[in-house]
């Protein structure tokens, strides 16, 4: 029965762009994890509260050993082998955490690989591993998906501008269509401790937060198969990394088998937020002028 919910929940993800799987993070290391991010988005100045009014904090995970136990977190991992994914290489990650009564988060998608044939795949490249710490609703912002928006084209493409320019994150223009509700998305409420895993590719947004009360999720990007991606991609994934004794000494070893490694020979892909149109998804190939 385990295997038949392991496989369904993998199709989804692979078809719709997301899967959500069910009490993930134990008890105690929610807690833990809920008592450190507020105290680091207690810190959070006036000035970054408006600049980062739609978006919500940017905490980059990569500062405190905490979170390096939630990249290394085993029962995570054992979920992504599962699911069916092998060589699972982590790249970065970021605590989002949207403060109460600010408006919602605009469509946008993570991926910025566009440029490389292998981006119009079933098969993704990046994935995201969403904890939310706290139970979500669409009242208090939670994901919105548009399921498909990964691997079809959708009228939404046509009209984003470049994601997380200094207007959006501040929510400076809620009359744009990065913020408006569209008839093809569908809300993601989950539950704290749940596990949302989605294709980095996908457009995602989150609803307003209209209570009193902070709503935060640690978002991680991890790249399934990464042995068995292009080399530019991998190229372009496993440039730069540190050694993960200089964040968590205790978990180097564990944070080193799931660091992105590449040592060929072929350039880097150059990484760009290019726009999106129905000719890029039918060519299956963005040429991006010099």
């Amino acid at each position: 029965m385990a295997e038949q919910i392991y496989k369904s929940k993998y199709n989804q993800l692979i078809e719709d762009g997301f899967c959500v799987l069910e009490d993930v993070l134990d008890l105690p290391f929610l807690q833990e994890l809920r008592e450190f991010t507020d105290l680091q988005t207690a810190h959070m100045s006036q000035e970054e509260a408006r600049a980062q009014k739609s978006t919500g904090s940017l905490i980059p995970v990569m500062n405190d050993e905490i979170f390096a136990r939630l990249v290394a977190y085993r029962p995570a991992l054992d979920t992504l082998e599962k699911l069916g994914f092998h060589d699972n290489k982590f790249s970065s990650g970021y605590v989002i955490s949207k403060p109460p009564k600010t408006p919602r988060l605009f469509w946008h998608f993570d991926w910025a690989g566009w440029t490389h044939p292998f981006s119009f795949e079933k098969q993704p490249a990046q994935i995201f591993l969403m904890y939310y710490l706290v139970d979500t609703t669409r009242q208090n912002g939670c994901l919105r998906v548009i399921p498909k928006s990964h691997i079809e084209f959708n009228s939404l493409h046509d009209e984003l501008s470049p994601a997380h320019t200094p207007e959006l994150r501040a929510g400076q223009d809620m009359s744009l269509p990065e913020f408006q509700i569209r008839p093809d998305e569908v809300d993601v409420p989950v539950k704290a401790g749940d596990l949302v895993i989605g294709d980095s590719r996908i457009l995602h947004a989150a609803h307003a937060n209209e209570t009193d009360q902070r709503r935060t999720v640690i978002t991680l990007w991890f790249h399934p198969n990464f042995c068995d991606l292009p080399e530019p991609i991998q190229g372009y994934i496993g440039r730069g990394r540190r050694d993960p004794s200089e964040w968590c000494p205790e978990l180097a070893d564990e944070l080193r088998a799931l660091q992105p490694v590449y040592s060929g020979e072929v350039k880097p892909l150059e990484f760009i937020r290019v726009q999106l149109t129905r000719q890029s998804f039918e060519k299956g190939f963005i040429e991006v002028p010099s």
